[in-house]
């Protein structure tokens, strides 16, 4: 029996005036898996998470996001999700305490359950010390632990990540792994861009790869390794599948 959709992208194409970024992208991403989204500079990949968190919409095609229509029933849609970007905004004149208890707030997420997970949090991310500084006194490194715990405060079942390896140590990084690892053994489900092929071997179950703003394949990493006719790791399964894609003539934007 095939496991539910957490999200699913059904011919979505988004266009910025004659330029095709995302062309025609059909993909489900199972609950409860790790999904990594791959691709070179300019493939479509922000661009498409942005359409899967609402932020932009497709100039055609529909996605569904827990089921529901990201269109037709935004609240519903991002009730369910949660979202890191690669550069996370922080409200300066917060403390990152502050800055948690807002999001409870967002999310009508009851007081004593509001504490209890960001207690747990602190300990996750090592943030005890840091947590009641204004966040305009963080690094870049610290700003990424506060936005992902801040992502997990309310209890999302989808957790979409771009690029969440900027600006982290290697303790940072070691965390992450461990934090996502958590995250899908709770049942939840992870969408994750990365150029960390590193990380994205360590931890996928399935990856998707994009090239010109279209899917050129989606597997696991044995079935990428057969379709490149490769053993090695996933860098050198990445480049054969995306150098044989780009060394093609462009595609012509479709009707």
């Amino acid at each position: 029996m095939s496991r539910p959709a957490a999200i699913e992208l059904e011919n979505v194409t988004r266009t910025f005036g004659t330029k095709v970024a995302v062309d025609q992208l059909s993909l489900q991403v199972h609950a409860g898996e790790l999904f990594a989204f791959l691709g070179p500079n300019g493939a479509g990949k922000t661009t498409t998470i942005k359409m899967i968190c609402g932020l932009l919409r497709p100039t055609r095609g529909t996605l569904r996001v827990c089921g529901y229509d990201v269109q037709m029933q935004p609240e519903l849609a991002r009730a369910c999700l949660s979202y890191v970007p690669d550069n996370p905004y922080l409200y300066e004149k917060l403390t990152g305490r502050e800055f948690f208890q807002l999001v409870l707030d967002l999310y009508e997420v009851p007081a004593a359950e509001g504490h209890r997970r960001i207690q747990e949090l602190i300990e996750i991310f090592d943030l005890d010390g840091y947590l009641d500084d204004l966040t305009e006194t963080y690094s870049h490194g610290m700003k990424q632990r506060v936005a992902f715990a801040a992502a997990l405060l309310h209890g999302a079942r989808v957790l979409v990540v771009d690029e969440p390896t900027l600006g982290l140590d290697p303790y940072g990084m070691r965390a992450l792994k461990n934090l996502l690892r958590q995250h899908i053994r709770q049942g939840a489900t992870v969408f994750l861009s990365s150029h960390s092929l590193d990380l994205v071997e360590a931890l996928a179950d399935r990856i998707g790869i994009v090239a010109r703003g279209r899917l050129i394949t989606v597997g696991t990493l044995e079935e990428l390794r057969r379709l490149a006719h490769s053993q090695g790791s996933l860098e050198d399964v990445f480049l054969r599948l995306t150098n044989r894609e780009m060394l093609q003539p462009a595609h012509e934007p479709r009707a």
